[in-house]
């Protein structure tokens, strides 16, 4: 669900020469940073973290390079919110639910009508955050943030919707 936030930040820079170069997050800390956050909890307090550990490496501490920490740790999330995303459509396939009240292809389509309405929202307002810092070097980290902040957040909504 890779939104227009990242062309937007990376519009943003491409006046700016490359750095040259390649900020990576460690996937496995975003894993499990998903996986140990309880059942309910929007907002990790590990959320962050491999983006900060990013900024140690090698111009990982300038403003592009924190924006690209944030983005590359974004990325993770967002594979991860996909995963969900799927899974849930499965799920919504292979059973009804409320007692055959709802059919499985309403169900589907629900999903995925929030779905679009929220990668719109998030498009939206994280543009926004953009906007307000315009002419400011810390508009690029504001936007990322958001999309990072938004990107976990309904990942584990996802993966806690069809869960007790």
């Amino acid at each position: 669900m890779k939104s227009g936030i990242y062309g937007l930040v990376i519009a943003a820079f491409c006046a700016v020469p490359a750095i040259g170069q390649d900020l990576t997050v460690d996937r496995g800390d975003v894993l499990a940073c998903f996986g140990n956050t309880p059942i309910g909890a929007i907002y990790p307090d590990c959320l962050g973290d491999a983006a900060n550990a990013c900024q140690d490496q090698d111009g990982g501490s300038t403003t592009i390079g924190i924006t690209e920490c944030i983005m590359a740790e974004t990325a993770v999330w967002d594979d991860m919110l996909n995963e969900e995303y799927t899974r849930l459509q499965r799920n919504f396939s292979a059973r009804g639910w409320a007692d055959g009240a709802v059919t499985n292809e309403e169900l589907k389509v629900a999903l995925r009508d929030a779905q679009r309405a929220w990668i719109a929202y998030r498009d939206a307002d994280c543009g926004l955050r953009y906007k307000v810092w315009e002419g400011g070097t810390i508009r690029g980290i504001v936007a990322a943030n958001c999309e990072l902040t938004m990107t976990a957040s309904r990942a584990l909504d996802l993966r806690d919707m069809d869960r007790p």
